[in-house]
């Protein structure tokens, strides 16, 4: 099973709701691995941690064992356990969304759409048609002008997922932007 499967973004959602703290610095994850280490007397670096929540590249793959390490962390027997838990959860994780914004039907080839989100994120798109879309202009964002990508929407107070995103020689990745509180704004410009 590969870092990227569902099955270890939930794991790692539900450690940071057992310690009540995202996983996100340097320091959150050596609080971590001390944190396992207290409860379990079991050892896992926190640069296993770090590539087990994609903050560093490295092996795609994680070992069994650190998920086992993982899954006994939050009370399951091991790994296979806490796998099979997911089946009987009950959390609606599907949903349709619909909202204000503009939608690629609203676009012409060449239009440009502004958006912001939180903090002070703001971006620029010019729409090339066939859900295609170049970044002209990005401010304190991770995507930068000359990048291109896909998308169907942009919806205020939702967040923005993107595909394909192509940055030079790069293979095309996922983005979302504002995951939190969605984007601020929305304008056709």
């Amino acid at each position: 099973m590969t870092k990227s499967a569902p099955e270890i973004a939930t794991l790692c959602l539900d450690i940071e709701d057992a310690t009540k703290r995202k996983i996100r610095t340097p320091y959150d994850f050596e609080f971590l691995s001390g944190a396992i280490w207290l409860r379990l007397h079991e050892h896992v670096s926190p640069t296993t941690l770090k590539r087990l929540w994609g903050y560093i590249g490295g092996i795609g793959r994680p070992r069994r064992t650190t998920l086992c390490i993982m899954a006994q962390f939050l009370g399951y027997t091991d790994w296979e356990d806490y796998v099979a838990s997911l089946a009987t959860r009950t959390e609606v994780e599907s949903a349709s969304f619909n909202g204000d914004g503009i939608h690629i039907g609203d676009l012409q080839q060449g239009d440009r759409v502004e958006v912001t989100w939180l903090p002070n994120r703001r971006c620029v798109f010019r729409y090339e048609g066939d859900a295609h879309f170049t970044v002209l202009e990005a401010t304190n964002a991770k995507l930068h002008a000359g990048d291109t990508f896909n998308a169907a929407c942009f919806l205020l107070n939702k967040p923005m997922y993107i595909d394909n995103l192509v940055r030079g020689n790069n293979p095309p990745t996922s983005y979302v932007a504002g995951s939190r509180n969605g984007l601020a704004s929305v304008r056709k410009m």
